[in-house]
């Protein structure tokens, strides 16, 4: 599936970056700083690696790692085994890539350089309709026991309208502003 949107459309041109020689701390206190989930690690120009909130949680505090002493690329992921995208690649396909290796985010680089970063939310905020793709990857606790919403679409068994979120409600198919009517 083609979208018509790129990578580059989409991407963040100027990434949130650190040394790869940083401290965990001041490599969390950035994060929290600029609001963002990862931090691309740099050695001078070149492209070291990658470290998420997930790295800091399940890897340094874990191991109990002194986070004033111990560098981030003691955690990171290296480059050597970060996926990456194009800057022409579609955003679908950026999309599946990150669905399939079940990671939120990848460095984009052309020619080995480094240009941009992309997200999940930043596709899907150009490309809503592409949500469904990677929906069904979240594991969701104790999903046996929570209401899953299945929406439809068509036309509204009690006002006739079209919608692309139906409810089904006691065998019809309703939409929103006839809920309750139907309830």
């Amino acid at each position: 599936m083609r979208t018509g949107y790129k990578v580059i459309d989409a991407m963040t041109t100027r990434p949130i970056t650190a040394a790869a020689e940083d401290s965990l701390h001041a490599v969390a206190r950035l994060m929290k700083e600029k609001k963002v989930g990862s931090v691309l690690l740099k050695r001078g120009e070149e492209l070291a690696g990658i470290v998420t909130e997930f790295d800091l949680v399940r890897k340094a505090m874990v191991e109990a790692m002194d986070v004033q002493k111990t560098p981030v690329s003691r955690i990171m992921t290296p480059a050597s085994e970060m996926a990456t995208a194009g800057p022409g690649m579609d955003v679908f396909d950026a999309l599946n890539l990150m669905r399939e290796l079940d990671v939120r985010h990848l460095p984009v680089l052309d020619d080995g350089n480094l240009v941009g970063f992309i997200t999940v939310k930043d596709i899907l905020r150009i490309e809503p309709e592409l949500f469904d793709l990677i929906v069904d990857k979240y594991e969701i606790r104790e999903a046996h026991r929570k209401p899953v919403a299945e929406f439809k679409q068509g036309e509204c068994n009690l006002c006739g309208n079209f919608s692309n979120r139906l409810s089904t409600i006691r065998g019809l198919l309703v939409c929103s502003s006839c809920v309750r009517d139907a309830e």
